[in-house]
């Protein structure tokens, strides 16, 4: 820790709104409501930045998504750490957001609300001049206790991938060298070549200066504990971090600048001259007195210090509640869990449902909420108590009285339906699509509708108009898309089973990115009617869960033939009577398994997730597998489109939009969104049932091809990893930026289908998952090898950001909880602490407690 002198100490000034007396940020005024328009770009004069602003789809942290011309993929965010706390906050160490940032309409970003980490208050201000090409990033940190605290503050992000042409490098920095240490006040980093922008950090006054950086780590994990290397993928992920001691009440701030280069030859040059410039007379055109003389990162004159003004913070938000009246925990529960404790009449439906609903309330909202749902149902009580009421009638069932979040892309009846988009925002269907119909016929409680990216576009994020999701397990990270809202709420306990929809990774890159299973059937195997479309035909809507079993309950309520859809015509003559039937401990046994070795090799990440997934293959083997090691598999070849949207709005009683191609050209819609949907302004007619069925064998066609493969391999199904990398931080723009999810899986372009289990973390903790896939129409026997490995592995993560709420009891005294939650372990060198989840619960006996008929037929 770096000992302040007196001359730095002197600057920083104690403010009035914070004073040292305020021992509690449940004192300080209330959230302050933010605007909803939409990301910001402001162009300077030969660039264009995006700033994660509080605008749609408010990721709220400040940091760059993106500049034109460059490798910048979320940068000059801030990770803040709590050092010497003896009660660290829950997201001690995790990126800042919610600071409400609102643009003025020129250049610059003020923070509308300060965003507590602990006993500290955070800032920040970003500014950007029209005729320049940096942007100024001013960070306040203010002490809210009566105790001294230290902070540690890591400023940066990505500014690359992968090595090679694409890796951002250190180019240049004060002293000549291409080592970044305490010594320089400025750094470039740039790509080979001269066609990207070389980019520029003045990270403040260099050492001896007792202000300066104290050391440098990885943006992407963890950069207080994991140092930045210089070789490999993981040097791109830069990390400046500065370490604060903070008197009670003492406000201080860092100061930072990101210079945009130019492209072409002597760019690293030009830029480092620029960046020299600002390091020797750093603009503080804007900042007030009172702001100046709080900087710690730079030695400026002190003049007027001990006369300036106190510094004016905004109001930090009301805390999120953190207790519930509900004895029973909900957290870390399967459906089946669930359930056998409602036959037992150990707890209700209703007491389940409000559970969820004040875990909603602790853990989804807020400036580090997971934003896991876009409407909660106001009758959710309503439905649980009819569920009881059910039950206390004699009725039992799989589902009866589960709560079941719902992604926003499926129609229901009594909540609007919104894709994501703020252009529907309030627009509620007629109907119920078939397989919310279904579930409600099965007694499920619809508790709300999740998050997703918006129309369901993007498998790296889920990002809406509504916010954007946060992954439970490391709550810096993406949570994935296009189903990400309902992956994390299972992941966070804020609901016991899922729907989500997948066109290409929008199921198993949530559900793997969370560490929990779903299953994607063969096409047509559950109805799609009532359901936003993405690619007609190519889209599945189907289940994430916790467990296998859990799959198999919801299953058993939603597959089948849906006679309003000619897709699922075939579904009936291949759906089990009973999805449970086929849980069989040793549904592997004898089984040929395909793989390919070179799917387990990333193309750009060099961490230990494909060789670890690899290793893996093993436990296949364990449980009485045989590996056959594949060739890729053969083209899918193409089939004709069918106009979804077209076929969906014709459906609707009533559609606010006359075609698909108005409802995105919205202004309302995310700006990266708007206009990718052109029908030249016409209203498309819907679909023939003809166009229908040419495009269904087509896709057969594809199928086939896949089952002639295994078919010459000899074997049962084919497995690839869930992801082949670690896994990124939420801010950036590129599909790299999430994880390197290039396996060549064939599910969803073949339509085959496909279960996802998890199998535990890989070296740096994050969680890993294989992919079972198996001809069309195998999808029983898919579902019980998942099972099977699932049953062995038990290779569930669990997150410790979402813990039990504390019980109040009914005279107001705090109720311990009836048992202590799993051991969390610490993988790694990662800060998100992860727990091996037992699964040993979902036994016979269990199963047979809830009526299921389920069976364990032992070969002999």
């Amino acid at each position: 820790m770096t000992e302040l002198s007196h001359r730095s100490r002197f600057r920083r000034r104690h403010i009035g709104a914070l004073a040292a007396g305020a021992t509690s940020l449940a004192l300080l005024a209330s959230f302050v409501a933010t605007p909803a328009t939409a990301v910001t770009t402001v162009p300077t004069s030969n660039a264009a930045w995006q700033i994660h602003d509080s605008a749609r789809p408010g990721l709220d942290t400040g940091s760059i998504r993106a500049i034109n011309d460059s490798r910048v993929d979320g940068y000059g965010n801030i990770f803040v750490k709590v050092v010497d706390s003896t009660s660290p906050p829950l997201m001690n160490g995790q990126m800042m957001r919610g600071f409400g940032l609102t643009f003025d309409g020129v250049g610059t970003f003020s923070s509308t609300n300060s965003v507590p980490m602990g006993e500290v208050a955070v800032t920040r201000r970003i500014d950007l001049g029209a005729a320049s090409e940096a942007a100024r990033f001013f960070d306040t940190f203010t002490n809210t206790s009566t105790s001294p605290v230290t902070v540690e503050v890591s400023f940066g992000g990505a500014l690359g991938y992968g090595s090679g042409a694409q890796q951002g490098t250190v180019a240049a920095t004060t002293n000549g060298d291409t080592a970044i240490g305490g010594e320089d006040s400025w750094v470039v980093v740039a790509q080979p070549g001269t066609n990207t922008r070389p980019i520029g950090t003045v990270l403040g006054t260099p050492a001896p200066f007792d202000g300066a950086i104290v050391r440098t780590g990885n943006q992407e994990r963890n950069p207080f504990e994991t140092p930045l290397v210089t070789v490999g993928h993981e040097a791109n992920f830069y990390g400046f971090i500065n370490s604060i001691s903070l008197a009670p009440g003492e406000t201080q701030s860092l100061l930072r600048y990101v210079h945009a280069g130019s492209t072409g030859a002597g760019a690293v040059a030009d830029a480092s001259a620029d960046l020299a410039a600002i390091a020797s007379a750093p603009d503080l055109t804007g900042l007030g007195a009172a702001e100046v003389c709080t900087i710690a990162n730079w030695d400026l004159p002190e003049d007027g210090c001990a006369d300036a003004p106190a510094v004016e913070l905004p109001p930090l938000p009301a805390p999120q509640p953190t207790t519930t009246t509900i004895k029973y925990d909900v957290v870390g529960k399967s459906i089946a869990q669930l359930q056998a404790d409602m036959e037992l009449g150990v707890v209700t439906s209703e007491e389940i449902t409000q559970a969820y609903l004040d875990r909603i309330a602790a853990y989804d909202g807020g400036p580090f909420g997971f934003n896991t749902f876009i409407t909660v149902a106001p009758d959710a009580l309503d439905q649980a108590r009819a569920a009881d009421a059910k039950r206390a009638a004699g009725e039992t069932g799989e589902l009866l009285g589960i709560p079941m979040g719902i992604k926003d892309i499926y129609d229901t009846y009594d909540m609007p339906t919104t894709g994501g988009s703020a252009a529907l925002e309030g627009w509620t269907p007629a109907e119920d699509s078939y397989q919310v119909a279904k579930l409600r016929e099965a007694g499920a409680v619809i508790l709300g509708k999740t998050n997703l990216s918006e129309w369901a576009n993007s498998g790296s994020r889920s990002e809406s108009g509504y916010g954007q999701t946060w992954n439970a397990l490391a709550p810096s990270k993406t949570s994935f898309g296009s189903s990400g809202g309902s992956a994390v709420a299972l992941a966070a306990s804020l609901a016991a089973g899922t729907m989500g929809t997948q066109t290409g990774v929008s199921l198993y890159a949530p559900a793997t990115g969370s560490s929990m299973t779903m299953f994607r059937g063969t096409d047509g195997m559950a109805s799609t009617r009532g359901v936003m479309p993405l690619t007609y035909g190519q889209d599945y809507a189907g289940p994430i869960a916790r467990t296998v079993t859990d799959l198999a309950f919801i299953l058993n309520a939603t597959t089948g033939t849906d006679p309003g859809e000619l897709l699922t015509a075939q579904a009936d003559a291949h759906r089990p009577e009973d999805w449970t039937e086929f849980l069989e401990v040793d549904a592997l046994e004898g089984k040929r398994v395909g793989f390919i070795p070179s799917s387990f090799v990333s193309g750009f990440a060099d961490d230990d997730t494909g060789s670890a997934m690899l290793a893996s293959l093993s436990e296949l083997e364990s449980a009485g597998a045989t590996l056959v090691e594949m060739g890729n598999p053969p083209s899918a070849g193409s089939a004709p489109s069918v106009n979804g949207w077209a076929l969906y709005i014709s459906q609707q009683q009533s559609f606010p939009f006359p075609n698909s191609s108005t409802l995105k050209a919205d202004e309302r819609v995310l700006p990266y969104n708007r206009g990718t949907d052109n029908t030249g302004g016409a209203v498309v007619p819907p679909p023939t049932d003809q166009q229908i069925q040419a495009r269904i064998d087509a896709r057969q066609q594809s199928k086939d091809r896949i089952a002639q493969w295994m078919d010459a391999a000899d074997v049962d199904f084919v497995v690839y990893a869930g992801f082949l990398s670690d896994i990124y931080n939420n801010d950036g723009n590129s599909n790299q930026h999430s994880s390197d999810r290039a396996t060549g899986v064939p599910t969803s372009n073949y339509g085959v289908p496909t279960v996802v289990v998890p199998m535990g973390a890989n070296g740096h903790g994050y969680p890993m998952a294989l992919q079972i896939v198996g001809r069309a129409w195998d999808d029983a026997a898919v579902l019980g090898a998942g099972y099977a490995l699932e049953q062995r592995v038990q290779g569930q993560l669990t997150s410790q950001f979402a813990p039990p709420l504390t019980v109040i009891g009914d005279d107001g005294e705090v109720i311990p909880p009836a048992a202590e939650q799993p051991a969390l372990a610490h993988t790694g060198s990662e800060s998100q602490p992860i727990a091996i989840v037992s699964l040993a619960l979902l036994g016979a006996g269990l199963l047979l407690a809830v009526g299921a008929t389920a069976r364990r037929r032992q070969r002999s």
